[in-house]
């Protein structure tokens, strides 16, 4: 009984937030899409052992401790942005591999990127971000963008993925400071 209870968890309708996107953007990162912690509080990566702010806040001192609003200014002033891969999906909790497929609509990231030349590189938070993008993002590219964008695929900053060190993974995120802008 418990099983079938189980198997036919209510499917929640995800929808984005607006893109956080300062003027002089150059890093785009982008998540899949928020999970049930971030929609319940509105804030991106909100739940407490994503890694997102933690490496943020070593990065571009834009960490956890601050208000959310701060966080996102001084991730502005260093040129970061954030969004995420879908602008709605159906999923039953917060995880990135229920997502269910046929109901994955894309951001228009394309109309983004148009908006902001400045971005010089789209980092991707993980392994269904990079799978969505090259899905639904990549084909909707103009040649000119592809010549101007790195597309960085980075490991997920999720709790659920544990397998990879945090040490391991801090140091591929690092690679954002060759983007970022002084200050």
């Amino acid at each position: 009984m418990a099983h079938s209870c189980m198997s036919r968890r209510a499917l929640h309708h995800v929808a984005s937030f607006p893109p956080q996107v300062g003027a002089d953007c150059r890093v785009l990162v982008l998540g899949t899409v928020p999970s049930l912690r971030s929609l319940e509080l509105r804030q991106s990566y909100a739940h407490a052992h994503n890694l997102f702010w933690a490496f943020m806040g070593e990065l571009f001192d834009a960490g956890r401790e601050r208000p959310y609003a701060e966080r996102i200014a001084r991730l502005h002033a260093r040129g970061i942005g954030i969004w995420d891969v879908y602008r709605q999906v159906e999923r039953p909790g917060s995880l990135d591999s229920s997502i269910v497929k046929a109901s994955e609509v894309p951001n228009a990231i394309p109309r983004l990127l148009a908006r902001q030349p400045t971005i010089r590189a789209i980092a991707l938070n993980g392994g269904k971000a990079a799978e969505g993008f090259r899905r639904h993002i990549e084909p909707e590219l103009k040649p000119s963008w592809r010549e101007r964008l790195d597309v960085l695929a980075l490991p997920s900053t999720s709790p659920a993925n544990a397998s990879v060190p945090r040490a391991a993974k801090f140091a591929q995120w690092s690679v954002l400071l060759r983007y970022a802008k002084g200050v």
